[in-house]
């Protein structure tokens, strides 16, 4: 009994209805921390339509862009607009925004490693310093501020920024400049090198008599079906885009040396054999003869410059695929070294 009295007592006091009425919760526990992320904030006016939010976005129909109508003052404005029942407040389209200030706000940003792109691209784009001829229009092509950046002399893309558009490549008036490399499966793409490499090495060494009869000076043109190796490319690689652009690379910027082996000539004197790095021509009393051995010979060129019989020929070879009547060939080009020979 006495218990009820103390709680309707409580109960009547003035600092009790106080308490009720003016509740609060602790600053602290409703003051939003920095990191917390809500759905993005969009300011329009800084987009530059690059599509990088949407590219990022792993939730579907949460971004879309959007295009005000052209007026008399010009195109109208690009920006994205958030559905907020499908966004799942990621923030990646806030991460990859590359405008400064950001279009897209949602909160404080993670700090991105200057190696990782949440972009989902198949590609990273370099710089091949040896090529670049620093005629900067791959920087004034970029859509992004401080995407690609000159720097000690160089020309570099800061790959945090990089939204993978593509722009930069198409820019470069240099082939091979500005590379678009893919970063995925790059096992199964040096396998696609090795398979160009070999197929092309077999496919000119077939025609040793006609190296062997090709005058100094004289350049020597050759045609491979791109057919030959397409095929057991794909079985590789089963992605036509990739397979075909890591041909196109390896075949431009591929050169091989051929050696040849004129039997006929040799007088056994065998100073190529004591020159062989690799014992790759090796001398049999029996048979009183020299031979090569193609598998271990590294094309060194020391047998040429050694041989006083014209035995060794040394060829360059140089590949470019392209399209002769609508059919994708390796065009070869063959001519004797200027190395000087005995």
């Amino acid at each position: 009994m006495s218990s009820v009295i103390w709680y309707l007592y409580e109960f009547a006091r003035k600092s009790f209805f106080e308490g009720v009425t003016d509740a609060k919760s602790k600053h602290d526990i409703v003051e939003k921390p920095d990191r917390f992320r809500d759905f993005p904030e969009v300011l329009k006016e800084y987009c530059i339509a690059c599509g990088a939010c949407t590219q990022s976005c792993p939730s579907p129909h949460a971004i879309k862009l959007v295009r005000d109508g052209d007026n008399d003052d010009g195109e109208g404005q690009t920006y994205p607009v958030i559905n907020t029942r499908a966004c799942i407040r990621c923030g990646f389209c806030a991460e990859v925004c590359p405008t400064e200030p950001k279009t897209l706000l949602c909160g404080e940003n993670h700090l991105i490693r200057e190696e990782f792109n949440i972009i989902p691209s198949k590609r990273q784009y370099t710089v091949d310093d040896f090529l670049c001829i620093k005629c900067k229009k791959c920087i004034k092509s970029c859509p992004v501020d401080g995407a690609i950046i000159e720097r000690d002399n160089k020309i570099a893309v800061d790959q945090s920024k990089c939204i993978s558009c593509g722009n930069c490549l198409e820019a470069c008036p240099v082939k091979g400049a500005m590379k678009g490399v893919f970063i995925d499966n790059l096992e199964d793409q040096k396998a696609i090198i090795r398979l160009v490499v070999n197929t092309l090495e077999e496919f000119i060494e077939s025609k040793e008599d006609e190296l062997q009869s090709l005058p100094s000076e004289k350049l020597l043109k050759l045609q491979l079906p791109l057919s030959k190796i397409w095929d057991k490319a794909l079985q590789i690689l089963p992605d036509e885009e990739v397979a075909l652009e890591v041909i196109e690379n390896a075949t431009d910027r591929l050169k091989i040396r051929i050696i040849t082996w004129d039997e006929s000539k040799c007088e056994k004197c065998r100073l190529c054999v004591d020159e062989c790095p690799t014992g790759a021509i090796t001398y049999s009393p029996d048979e009183n003869k020299v031979e090569r051995d193609s598998d271990k010979c590294l094309r060194c060129s020391n047998c040429y410059q050694t041989c006083p019989f014209s035995v060794v020929k040394y060829f360059i070879a140089k590949f470019l695929l392209d399209e002769v009547d609508g059919e994708k060939v390796i065009l070869i080009t063959l001519k004797e070294s200027q190395l000087a020979n005995r």
